[in-house]
């Protein structure tokens, strides 16, 4: 079911029965009450919006891309049948022995189907939702692709940076402190110069999958991308920027991050739950050239509260990053990573070879590049814990912690501006708690045994007497 941009794709999820059409939704609040409604367990489809208020029919917003496993297997070319645990392997796979193939460049593709440059732009045009009601504003990047280049290295970067509407020319991007595009920032502008900014607001949900995961200095994405799916990400070379942009994509600008310009931005719901970031004055991107494909299509994905379970495409790829980040550094017989609460709460099951063995699992699991940033707690089990199921989890930390000996804080980590719980002028810092909930090594023998039923005689019994027990 492979597909080659993202209107095909949608047909690909029509058929597989995960997709939902809606009419006449307002941009203002109404998308983003419908998203955030479906994302918490009335449905499992990504959600089309058209017709929507104010705006002419066949201009869209998708939002839900990789909500569901099924989903996240197409966007990534595997197989829709695939399994957590699979799915898992089959990126880890890919991080030890990565195929990269490099950008085609063409000279034309959709995205050129509609230009406008100087006061024909108007980013506007689009029906860009305002997703929470204390928005400081329309945004119109949150499912989305930033592309900068690096000033010094010459690298180029695909990133996932809230994206706010000034006016019809003029946006706020906001980048988080150490995010690679802010160092590319920075770099522009202790040069005195501005920013050279390429951004999508439609594509493959691939491109947008890999631009949102923490992938090392220097990486870059297209290259992945293009291995993924075994053949070259067509784009084109902006005229403005000289960037690459996807050739199919729905909707595209080429800017700069003015250093001498800056607007208030904000506040925005983040995924944390909060608007815990604020309002404080960006740097303004002025918009240079605006493209769009007849009948665009706006890619959203607004965070809301962190939702329960381990199983959406965003939480099986920063396990599958962080378990090859354990498995990198030394760390032997991890048996699986779990990531509840989007990054804040990380779940390792290990089977115990040394002492100690749990608070290294621990401490890399929290501080890895993927685990690093804005995490609260790492906690270690031992393997007959089941990562994914909180419950498990919860059981392990109330009947195999001793809060005294089991928990260590680490302080001065890396957070930022969204983090809920730092006063404002101490953001950038938060504390880790490192929880060992294993059975204790020394005495690990002599731990109380397990009551209940084996797994396998649970699953023996529910297939023997489904019939029963469905009356």
């Amino acid at each position: 079911m492979s597909y080659t941009d993202l209107r095909e794709w949608i047909e690909r999820v029509d058929d597989l029965g995960e997709l939902s059409r809606i009419d006449g939704a307002d941009w203002d609040l109404e998308i983003g009450a419908l998203t955030e409604v479906a994302g918490h367990g009335l449905g499992t489809s990504a959600l089309l919006f058209d017709r929507i208020k104010d705006y002419p029919a066949g201009y869209r917003v998708l939002v839900g891309m990789i909500e569901s496993l099924k989903r996240a297997a197409l966007t990534t070319n595997l197989p829709t049948d695939i399994g957590r645990d699979q799915f898992i392997a089959a990126w880890k796979e890919r991080l030890n022995q990565p195929t990269l193939i490099p950008p085609r460049y063409v000279d034309r593709g959709p995205i050129l189907e509609n230009v406008f440059t100087g006061k024909e732009i108007d980013i506007l045009k689009l029906p860009v939702p305002r997703w929470h009601d204390q928005d400081g504003g329309r945004y119109v990047g949150t499912a989305h692709v930033v592309i900068t280049q690096d000033p010094d290295e010459g690298w180029i970067n695909m990133g996932v940076y809230r994206v706010m509407v000034h006016d019809r020319d003029r946006l706020a991007l906001y980048i988080s402190p150490g995010k690679h595009a802010r160092i590319h920032r920075q770099k522009s502008f202790d040069r005195g110069k501005p920013l050279k900014v390429a951004i999508s607001f439609g594509q493959d949900p691939l491109l947008f999958l890999l631009a949102s995961r923490a992938l090392p200095w220097g990486s870059q994405e297209l290259d992945y991308a293009g291995g993924i799916k075994g053949a070259p990400i067509d784009v084109i070379r902006g005229e403005f920027t000289g960037l690459p942009i996807p050739a199919a994509a729905e909707v595209a600008i080429e800017g700069e991050v003015l250093p001498d310009e800056s607007k208030e931005e904000g506040p925005f719901g983040e995924w944390t739950g909060y608007y815990a970031s604020g309002e404080r004055k960006e740097p303004v991107l002025k918009i240079q050239c605006f493209m769009h494909r007849d009948n665009p299509i706006i890619t959203g994905s607004p965070p809301f509260r962190p939702q329960p379970g381990a199983d959406n495409c965003s939480a099986l790829l920063r396990a599958a990053f962080i378990w090859d980040s354990l498995d990198k550094a030394g760390v032997p017989d991890v048996r699986g990573v779990a990531c509840h609460q989007n990054r804040f709460f990380t779940v390792v099951s290990i089977k115990q070879r040394y002492p100690g063995h749990a608070k290294q699992a621990a401490m890399i699991a929290g501080q890895c590049q993927t685990g690093a940033y804005l995490s609260r707690y790492a906690v270690v089990v031992d393997e007959d814990i089941d990562v994914a199921d909180i419950n498990d989890v919860l059981w392990a930390i109330c009947t195999r912690v001793d809060p005294e000996k089991s928990i260590d804080i680490i302080r001065r980590c890396w957070s930022g501006p969204l983090d809920p719980i730092i006063p404002r002028a101490e953001k950038g810092f938060s504390s880790r708690a490192i929880i060992d909930a294993c059975r204790p090594f020394e005495w690990m023998k002599d731990f109380p045994p397990v009551s209940g039923a084996s797994k396998e005689l649970k699953q023996k019994v529910l297939e023997k007497y489904a019939h029963a027990l469905k009356k």
